[in-house]
């Protein structure tokens, strides 16, 4: 199977969107430091890929690698994980809610889902052909 025509599903609190996307950028702050991550993802027919996985500071558990560079006022560096067939985010509540972001814009879960999230888990995986 190749991976043209492939597209990411969401699950979260008994809703499902299927988004036409071969990438993605998944993005939310840190609940104690207040500070901005970003993950590049790619949809393959492998699963969901990490490309690139980006923080704009350090601290409370979200300390870059050895490998993570400084640029742009960002730790950049390339998980080296092999693809997953889901990804669960969880909400604590005590940040904002995670965004996914395409085409340079973002919009929440619950933009994207038309419900509110709220705590739910959400689980993003390939949608099944």
């Amino acid at each position: 199977m190749s991976g043209a025509g492939l597209s990411l599903c969401l699950a979260s609190a008994g809703g499902i969107k299927a988004l036409a996307v071969a990438a993605f950028t998944l993005a939310w702050t840190h609940s104690i430091e207040k500070v901005e991550w970003q993950e590049d993802w790619r949809i393959t027919a492998n699963g969901l890929e990490l490309i690139e996985a980006r923080v704009k500071g350090s601290g409370a558990g979200m300390e870059p690698p050895p490998e993570a560079r400084l640029v742009g006022g960002w730790f950049r560096w390339k998980p080296a994980r092999p693809a997953l067939d889901e990804v669960t985010l969880g909400n604590s509540g005590a940040a904002g809610e995670w965004r996914l972001c395409t085409n340079g814009k973002c919009r929440t879960l619950s933009e994207i889902l038309g419900h509110p999230v709220g705590t739910e888990v959400t689980t993003m995986r390939v949608c099944k052909q």
